[in-house]
């Protein structure tokens, strides 16, 4: 099954997510979908999924337009798409999600879908245990059910996002050899990744998106460096070199593992120093943001040791880590950093509350004096949910409290405008200025290269690049972050 996207655009108010974007994927081929976070291309799989409905454009299927506003409807059409987090229902065993979407009712054909599950898993080498809770199951495994189960719905053309992130290597060539079976087979496969050594492998042909739009296609054999700039662009001149000693370690981990998110965080040093300024880089999912919060106090490490100032934190809460001066900005604005229903006044009063009384003539005081500072589009009286994406970010900005030892930041410029984006970094590093530790995640390696003093790239929950941003380029990085070190 041949399929065409033509000129595809989707918008989500403002933000113009793919702009134009015209691909041809051959029947029969392994074709490979690169792009750095934000991209756009999983918004534009999502689209041929039918997850997402298109703004314009149109799709074809073997040279013939369609129309089709489902999942459901797309699967029928024979296409189908393997989520990052497989879409399954972990308390029901492994045939029962294999059955999802085919049957019904207590006379379900049990020991046909048996059968045909176990023909299937032999067929590719994979090891599943029909009777087994798929909440016992590995993300490999879980990876392995929902392509089976999709092939078993008579999927013709099969997208897989991010697929080889948080599986074994093991489980990786058991993936790579189904996929090249079923593209033998006819199927067509759109397999989206950052990895470049995985696209170099497998697949037949790449096309890279950078900020919406097609920026290359090739097809192999590839040249890497030339793919690297599709996806990051020309990099520009690194900044200099300061002069200057660095001032004390703050914060440090050695030999840290923990859990969390696709890859979790694996055996990782790192020391950061009074005053600096380090950016963590990578896809999303990569470690860094399993390092922001083991820094914070928020998971805990399976192994190694964390010191803040000297002292050991491990077995330590978050509170006592806010104790030592240690604060942190999460990305998910209103489920984590800030409370719905609550005034600006209110999140203030929270900070300087004593015991059960509450400073409300400061409160508002430093409401209104922050909300000007900040430049927060919004009143004392306002609540967080009540106000727009970018105010949401000054707001939890405007929380920072005025000496902290250590500042911990997931995206704090997401959302924001370029000139507010300037403001805002001016405002964070007069908090370096002083010996406040600002340590930070960010989707814009631009950002990371033109602010940072050092730049630590995560790559699968490992530290793959430690260096001083004025001695990398955002070629150098863009290797890094896609496995190429």
């Amino acid at each position: 099954m041949g399929i065409i996207l033509r000129d595809i655009h989707k918008r989500y108010g403002m933000v113009h997510a793919n702009k134009g974007i015209t691909i041809e994927i051959a029947e029969g081929s392994i074709h490979g979908i690169l792009g750095e976070n934000g991209a756009g291309k999983s918004t534009l799989m999502k689209i041929l999924a039918g997850y997402v409905r298109k703004t314009s454009g149109t799709i074809f299927i073997n040279n013939k337009p369609v129309e089709y506003r489902e999942p459901s409807e797309a699967t029928r059409l024979g296409i189908g798409m393997l989520y990052q987090d497989p879409l399954d229902f972990p308390p029901l065993s492994t045939l029962e999600n294999f059955m999802m979407g085919r049957c019904s009712g207590l006379f379900a054909k049990e020991a046909m879908h048996r059968r045909q599950l176990q023909e299937l898993a032999d067929a590719f080498n994979f090891q599943l245990d029909p009777n087994r809770p798929v909440r016992d199951l590995t993300v490999g495994e879980r990876q392995q059910l929902e392509l089976l189960r999709l092939l078993a719905l008579g999927v013709e053309v099969l997208i897989l996002d991010e697929p080889t992130t948080g599986i074994t290597s093991r489980q990786r060539h058991l993936l790579f050899e189904a996929l090249r079976k079923l593209a033998d087979q006819k199927k067509s496969i759109l397999f989206v990744s950052h990895k470049l050594e995985d696209v170099e492998l497998l697949c037949d042909k790449v096309t890279v998106l950078r900020e919406g739009r097609v920026s290359g296609e090739m097809d192999r054999p590839y040249e890497t460096g030339t793919l690297l700039q599709w996806m990051f662009g020309v990099p520009p001149a690194p900044p200099p070199c300061p002069e200057g000693r660095k001032g004390k370690i703050s914060l440090a981990l050695e030999n840290v593992s923990a859990p969390g998110g696709r890859a979790g965080l694996r055996e990782c040093t790192a020391r950061i120093h009074e005053g600096e300024v380090v950016g963590l880089a990578g896809l999303a999912g990569s470690g860094q943001d399993v390092f922001l919060r083991v820094a914070a106090g928020l998971n805990k490490p399976r192994e190694g040791s964390i010191h803040i100032g000297g002292h050991d934190m491990v077995g330590r809460d978050y509170h006592a880590f806010k104790a030592k001066g240690v604060t942190f900005l999460p990305t998910a604005r209103l489920e984590e950093g800030l409370i719905p229903g609550l005034t600006i006044t209110e999140h203030l009063a929270l900070q300087h509350g004593q015991g059960i009384q509450v400073l409300w003539n400061e409160a508002v005081r430093e409401a209104t004096e922050r909300i000007g500072r900040f430049r927060i589009v919004g009143r004392p009286s306002s609540t967080p949910e009540s106000l727009s994406g970018g105010n949401q970010q000054r707001l939890l900005l405007a929380l920072i409290p005025e000496n902290p030892t250590i500042l911990l930041l997931e995206n704090p410029t997401r959302g924001l405008d370029m000139e507010s984006v300037r403001w805002v970094w001016q405002q964070l590093i007069s908090y370096a200025v002083k010996g406040t530790s600002i340590i930070f995640s960010s989707a814009e390696l631009d950002e990371i290269v033109q602010v940072a003093d050092r730049v630590l790239v995560f790559f699968n929950g490992v530290v793959v690049k430690d260096v001083r941003a004025c001695d990398t380029n955002l070629s150098d990085l863009g290797q890094a972050i896609a496995g190429k070190v």
